[in-house]
């Protein structure tokens, strides 16, 4: 049978059988989502998301064997789910907000705070950008100006200004010397579509615009007052490309 669209696609992980029924029998409770499985171990749970199954949220513990919840997130492939953290100890809460997570829950969870939790995630959802995409060329603008929509809005920003994008989840951090855009873009569609050669990947969470960076030393990029790692992976070819721009 088919998920209806209406309903978020969930995963629960957690190592302790207790907690996962407790989950399970909120998430049946929850007209508005849909258990797609419940797995005892992170390492499965990143198998099978990395295998391309869809979900559309986490609820994930974030102490267990092989591999921690914070751990899993960071290598959340892209788009990543949003994630509610599930776990007996709020000394975690700097580290998981860090990571950009929709909600932190301390167990034992009660269904009222579950429930609260799921509302975030679908408050936050609903806001985010549907009757345009994410970038578009403005009429008559000039070659290095695109549309990028923030909030709803769409605000012309002039690439010569970016010096570098950084991900964020399943968003986007355009940053230039003197503001922030937040963008519902994931970083591998932006690499995709940004019509800049000048524009080039050099981390897992970095693209970078070459005609801003100032020095590079020890695979660090300086760009303005912010200093960009490049990945061990991204390495070859950045340096390929830099040599022939």
């Amino acid at each position: 049978m088919p998920l209806s669209p209406a309903r978020l696609r969930c995963l629960i992980i957690d190592d302790n059988e207790i907690n996962r029924l407790t989950l399970e029998h909120f998430v049946e409770m929850t007209d508005s989502l849909e258990l797609v499985a419940s797995l005892p171990d992170a390492v499965q749970a990143l198998n099978m998301l990395r295998s391309g199954t869809p979900i559309d949220l986490l609820f994930l513990d974030i102490e267990m064997p092989h591999l921690s919840g914070l751990d899993l997130v960071r290598a959340l492939p892209q788009p990543q789910p949003e994630v509610v953290l599930v776990t007996t100890h709020a000394d975690f809460a700097v580290a998981a907000f860090e990571l950009a997570v929709a909600d932190y829950l301390v167990k034992p969870v009660d269904y009222g705070r579950f429930s609260k939790a799921v509302a975030r995630v679908l408050a936050q959802r609903a806001t985010l950008p549907t009757s345009h995409p994410a970038l578009e060329t403005p009429a008559g603008a000039e070659g290095s100006d695109l549309f990028v929509k923030v909030n709803n809005k769409l605000i012309k920003l002039d690439f010569n200004d970016v010096l570098y994008i950084e991900a964020m989840s399943t968003y986007s951090i355009f940053v230039t010397p003197k503001q922030k855009h937040i963008v519902y873009i994931t970083l591998k569609a932006l690499e995709d579509r940004l019509p800049f050669t000048h524009f080039v990947r050099v981390h897992r969470s970095f693209i970078v615009n070459t005609k801003r960076i100032e020095a590079v030393e020890d695979n660090q990029l300086l760009l303005g007052e912010y200093e960009i790692p490049v990945g061990k992976s991204y390495q070859d070819d950045f340096f390929r490309k830099l040599r022939s721009l």
